[in-house]
């Protein structure tokens, strides 16, 4: 096994570990699957929002970013930056902890996941238009609420289809 492939099982079993170690009082209103995805989907969200504030805030600074031959508002281009990072983390803890008993191929889960989560991408990236260009509403607020919105699509989709049991 190589050094990677085994920080990487170190990581998954001490996270899984932690996580079953606080389920015993969630266990009779939710299944485990469930409150593993709430545990790792909300590590993801607040990295999500945590990484978008400082992108926002001390990256982009408020400003227009300008490539020259397109140009991004600040809220956009954090958004941008933010969301590859945050997919593949949201991946990984999907399929090796929330999502970890599917029997679909790996490369089948990540198209599927990554189909969902272009989904995730227009609502997130028409709810960032309608609430800050449109409303005024401050970004990083608008980015929490369309993330609310998100998490209930994106549980029912990859439960039913990205990691689904055959």
């Amino acid at each position: 096994m190589s050094a990677l492939k085994n920080i990487e099982l170190r990581i998954e079993r001490t996270l899984t570990t932690v996580i079953d170690f606080f389920y015993p009082p969630f266990s009779k209103v939710m299944s485990l699957e469930l409150f593993h995805y709430a545990v790792c989907g909300g590590i993801n969200l607040a990295f999500d929002w945590v990484l978008y504030y400082v992108l926002y805030h001390f990256v982009f600074k408020g400003q227009v970013f300008d490539l020259g031959f397109i140009a991004f508002k600040p809220h956009i281009a954090a958004f941008i930056v933010e969301f590859p990072i945050t997919f593949l983390t949201g991946f990984w803890m999907a399929r090796h902890i929330s999502f970890s008993g599917s029997t679909l191929r790996g490369r089948t889960q990540i198209v599927r996941y990554f189909l969902v989560t272009l989904g995730n991408l227009l609502l997130n990236y028409a709810g960032l238009k309608l609430f800050v260009e449109v409303f005024h509403w401050w970004p990083t607020i608008a980015r929490i609420l369309i993330s609310i919105i998100c998490v209930t699509f994106s549980y029912l989709t990859n439960k039913f289809y990205s990691f689904r049991k055959e």
